[in-house]
């Protein structure tokens, strides 16, 4: 019995914190492993050091310190402990002070409200460890793409904390996770099937996948596109504005990057079709807009004008094109032309940081020249522009 006794006695001493006596202050360490350390203070109060410690050694350090400060008069009360902010009160403060568009905010929301908040959002910032993102990012149930966002964004805002020095480290380093791998390989539309596609459209949207394939527009831009963009005359399309769809309703703004504001050639065999689309489907006045949903309301991506595309597609033989693939479609015309790269880029409206330094080479003579080279397809007579100008040089 007295044998039971004195192991309880001593299982009891194993599980409480370890406190060792020594000539100032007291060192203790707790059950978690980690050290505190603490001392009287004048007026006989206790004072434990604002924060724990790794080792032993740290916290005699930390008493040695304090001992010194008194004995020359300059010892202050310590600053109580800095409260670490949760992932989720950090992400809202970032999120609220970026300068992001509606459709960019509306996102960041949606993925730190359905990939991220359930994972982090309670943990402090410096509970997140590696293992802890590796482990979200391997069981993260979504596509490739959304993956990639979710991580990317979750990167972001740990990098910003670390440049606040609310952590030590990026936990987020998984190599290569913002990286997509496209699901798929476009294959743009031929110029026969391009006449096929836009004759299975209604008349009011065949100028709309003209200008998107043969002048690569994007769609938020073609959807913003009016009566004042289009010059005739000069043959050119002004790309000034672009029109996304956030939750809250549609936003107009300026294109998706710095070089989405450009004028764009129009290949010369498109004039005589967006003639008539200027006078047969576009209301009067300067600031009508060119394409238009049954009810004269900006064109969504969810649009009804998405299915008879699809519909189109599938008719020409193309099931696999959507809307977007237009923009490689064109693109790849542009290439075929002998077009630079500068120039490619400028046509498009594409920044990268990488080809920032090519853009500004491109001018508006090699952009006509391209447009006009783009109509000799539209007759069968590829010319490649640089043998071109061999010839008539």
């Amino acid at each position: 019995m007295l044998h039971a006794k004195n192991a309880a006695k001593k299982d009891s001493r194993m599980t409480m914190p370890t406190r060792k006596r020594r000539g100032f202050g007291q060192i203790r360490r707790l059950p978690s492993g980690r050290w505190q350390a603490s001392h009287m203070a004048p007026g006989g109060r206790r004072v434990n050091a604002p924060d724990t410690f790794t080792t032993r050694k740290d916290a005699e350090a930390w008493l040695a310190e304090a001992q010194t400060d008194l004995s020359r008069g300059q010892w202050h009360r310590p600053e109580p402990p800095r409260k670490v902010d949760t992932f989720a009160a950090y992400a809202a403060s970032w999120l609220a002070t970026r300068k992001l568009t509606p459709r960019t905010a509306d996102e960041y929301r949606k993925l730190l409200d359905g990939h991220l908040l359930p994972a982090f959002g309670s943990l402090a910032l410096d509970e997140i460890t590696p293992p802890k993102v590796r482990a979200w990012h391997a069981g993260l149930a979504t596509g490739p793409t959304r993956k990639a966002h979710a991580y990317g964004l979750l990167h972001a805002i740990l990098a910003t904390a670390v440049a606040d020095d609310a952590l030590t480290a990026n936990p987020a380093r998984i190599r290569g996770a913002t990286q997509v791998r496209r699901a798929r390989k476009i294959r743009p539309a031929s110029v026969p099937q391009l006449a096929a596609i836009t004759e299975g459209m209604r008349p009011a949207y065949q100028a709309m996948v003209l200008l998107a394939a043969w002048c690569g527009l994007r769609f938020g831009e073609l959807a913003e596109l009016r009566r004042a963009d289009i010059d005739t005359r000069a043959g050119v399309v002004h790309v000034r504005r672009g029109v996304t769809h956030p939750s809250t309703g549609p936003v107009v703004g300026t294109p998706k990057s710095a070089a989405g504001v450009r004028d764009v050639a129009i290949p010369p065999h498109l004039l005589p079709a967006i003639e008539a689309h200027l006078a047969e489907h576009v209301l009067p006045g300067r600031d009508a807009l060119l394409f238009v949903s049954p009810h004269g309301a900006h064109l969504r991506s969810d649009s009804r004008m998405h299915d008879e595309f699809r519909a189109a597609a599938k008719a020409a033989g193309r099931p696999d094109l959507t809307f977007h693939d237009l923009r490689h479609t064109g693109a790849t015309l542009a290439a075929a032309t002998g077009a630079t790269l500068a120039e490619l880029m400028a046509r498009l409206g594409h920044s990268t940081p990488n080809a920032a330094m090519l853009y500004q080479h491109a001018t508006s003579d090699r952009d006509r020249a391209i447009a006009e080279a783009l109509s000799e397809f539209a007759g069968a007579k590829v010319v490649a522009l640089r043998r071109q100008k061999a010839v008539t040089g």
